[in-house]
């Protein structure tokens, strides 16, 4: 079976975690913006760094997937991926993405990454500002989980990087 890891990443932990994937699995790893023609592929991973509710480079890797490759999607983000309502607003965004058809039959799988503020581009910057003004000022009531990690690691330098999280992804490719 011909496999590929194919990864988008701004601040550089999702290719960090794809660069250790190829390594422990021998499977070839590209950037999502090199990218141009996935025919021939007969398993498909993406990981993609949580960004503004999208996954970073998947529409790209959607739009090349070939028809009967099996698809493993894998989001990096900062919310804790063992609290299911964080999951589930993950998977519902993906949503947005990926058509229903394709994530019907794609596996989907959660890592936690970082952030060091110091190092995020003007406009994530301001983004992050205001989510997290918004967060703030959200009712206790309606205050999620992912929200209170938001409003508690905001301007943080945070590394939640686990490579034996990789164990599922490696899990997913050879079933």
């Amino acid at each position: 079976m011909k496999k590929v890891i194919i990864y988008g990443s701004n601040y550089g932990t999702t290719k960090a975690y794809a660069l250790k994937l190829s390594e422990m699995t021998d499977v070839p790893v590209v950037n999502y913006e090199d990218v141009k023609d996935l025919s021939g592929y007969d398993v498909v991973i993406h990981l993609g760094g949580l960004y503004a509710g999208g996954v970073k480079g998947l529409k790209n890797t959607v739009k090349l997937l070939p028809d009967k490759a099996k698809f493993i999607i894998v989001t990096v983000g900062l919310a804790d991926v063992s609290n299911k309502e964080n999951t589930d607003h993950i998977k519902k965004t993906i949503g947005m993405q990926v058509p229903k058809t394709i994530l019907e039959s794609a596996q989907v799988l959660h890592l936690r990454g970082g952030i060091d503020y110091s190092k995020l581009s003007f406009m994530h910057k301001t983004m992050m500002s205001l989510v997290y003004k918004k967060a703030k000022s959200t009712p206790e009531e309606q205050m999620t989980p992912e929200l209170r990690d938001m409003i508690d690691t905001y301007g943080k330098v945070v590394d939640f990087v686990d490579f034996e999280s990789l164990g599922q992804v490696v899990e997913a490719m050879t079933q």
